[in-house]
């Protein structure tokens, strides 16, 4: 899976929640057009998915390693920008 595919399956569920929906169709238009989009955006994303209790509908609709596989892209990309604090 990539992160195109990761925010298309949250995109897909996201329509009864407004702000979800324009933020993930936004990112989702941004990767389309090979741009990257901020750690903080995708972060933003997950927890808001989380928060609206997306993950059971994705979980059902999809299983749980599909589930999985969006969650572990995501998370890797939102790793890969965050600055590291220092010490």
């Amino acid at each position: 899976m990539n992160l195109n595919d990761a925010t298309r399956m949250i995109l897909a569920e996201s329509a009864a929640f407004p702000k979800l929906l324009r933020v993930t169709r936004d990112a989702y238009d941004e990767l389309a057009a090979g741009r990257q989009v901020h750690h903080t955006t995708l972060n933003w994303m997950v927890r808001e998915a989380s928060r609206k209790d997306l993950y059971g509908v994705l979980i059902q609709k999809h299983g749980t390693g599909t589930f999985n596989d969006m969650i572990t892209v995501l998370c890797r990309e939102i790793d890969r920008q965050a600055p590291v604090p220092s010490r």
